[in-house]
């Protein structure tokens, strides 16, 4: 299942478990600590805490979530940041690890972190988020869960400012704000079909085999570019950023046609090339538009052939734009 990136009150999450950025004494802290011993009942949840505490830095628990929409709160120690010099990424990544191994033992199919040790621990926003999407990408290989990692603000999604510039060049040079057809805008992705945007025709090298690929489905299509590429399924999917099950449902029933969103991440998974991934599109019924922000990002990264999902997903963070594969 997918790791995604969003701005909410944890507490508030329907979830199996949030985690707690907890102390070794496991006591009702400051910051999300204290908001989520708040939200629970913060007498009961002390008295289930106190049952553990204390616990050693990167441990993590579980109790019950009490008055909170989670059946579950786990409660994980991360460092405090000594400038790097104490074990502190091994620490963290440990607080990570431990938790979702907990999660899973419990049977929870959703689980939702806030950026430990970001706050008052020290540790800087950058590197804690670093930390965080490695750690549970590592986990994700092999287990089935579905990963939300909650930020209050943009200022942990720090990506190099060379690279900023030259997606803000692109877009100045590319994004068209207001593309009108006829009496109609369009302001969804999803919606942007192929013969009202412009791009480019696709370019197969066997112009035969993209003749026989015409009148075929979405799903044998995708199923064609996973042969070609010499991808395993399993590596699609993940690289994706894709529910397991909705990767299965695309791959098995013809009838069945994915949103934009999920059609571009399957292409950054699988590496197309810009007229490739044109094709993929139209397949389905969708095309890169100048009218969308959202598009122009996506072009810019394959144009530029990075195909790193958790970068290009941090960027659509900052753009306020919706998040591919989840």
């Amino acid at each position: 299942m997918p790791l995604t990136i969003i701005r909410q009150d944890i507490t508030t999450m329907h979830v199996d478990v949030i985690v707690n950025a907890a102390n070794t004494q496991l006591r009702k802290g400051g910051g999300v600590c204290g908001a989520i011993f708040s939200a629970a009942g913060a007498e009961n949840l002390q008295t289930a805490c106190d049952a553990y505490a204390p616990i050693k830095v990167g441990g993590a628990v579980l109790t019950s979530g009490f008055k909170l929409p989670a059946r579950y709160i786990i409660h994980a120690v991360g460092p405090v940041y000594k400038e790097g010099k104490s074990n502190e990424e091994e620490l963290l990544s440990n607080a990570y690890w431990n938790s979702l191994e907990l999660a899973v033992k419990h049977e929870c199919t959703s689980i939702a972190f806030p950026l430990i040790s970001s706050g008052i621990y020290g540790y800087p926003k950058d590197e804690a988020l670093h930390v965080a999407i490695r750690t549970i990408r590592s986990f994700l290989e092999s287990h089935e869960l579905m990963v939300y990692l909650v930020l209050f603000d943009k200022a942990s999604l720090k990506i190099s400012q060379e690279r900023l510039g030259d997606i803000q060049s692109y877009i100045d040079e590319n994004y068209v704000e207001t593309h009108t057809f006829g009496r109609g805008r369009f302001n969804e992705p999803d919606l942007v079909l192929y013969k009202q945007a412009s791009y480019t025709k696709p370019s197969v090298k066997d112009i035969e085999d993209w003749v026989k690929l015409v009148d075929q489905s979405f799903s044998e299509t995708l199923l064609h570019w996973i042969d070609v590429k010499g991808m395993k399924d399993v590596d699609v999917y993940k690289r994706a950023n894709m529910d397991r099950k909705l990767f299965s449902k695309i791959r098995s029933n013809k009838d069945y046609t994915p949103n934009k969103r999920n059609v571009l991440a399957l292409c950054i998974a699988m590496r197309l090339g810009i007229d490739e991934t044109n094709a993929l599109l139209e397949c389905a019924g969708y095309a890169l538009s100048s009218s969308q922000l959202f598009d122009v990002i996506i072009r810019y990264y394959i144009e530029n052939k990075i195909y790193d999902i958790d970068e290009i997903n941090a960027v659509l963070f900052q753009y306020d734009q919706a998040l591919l594969g989840v």
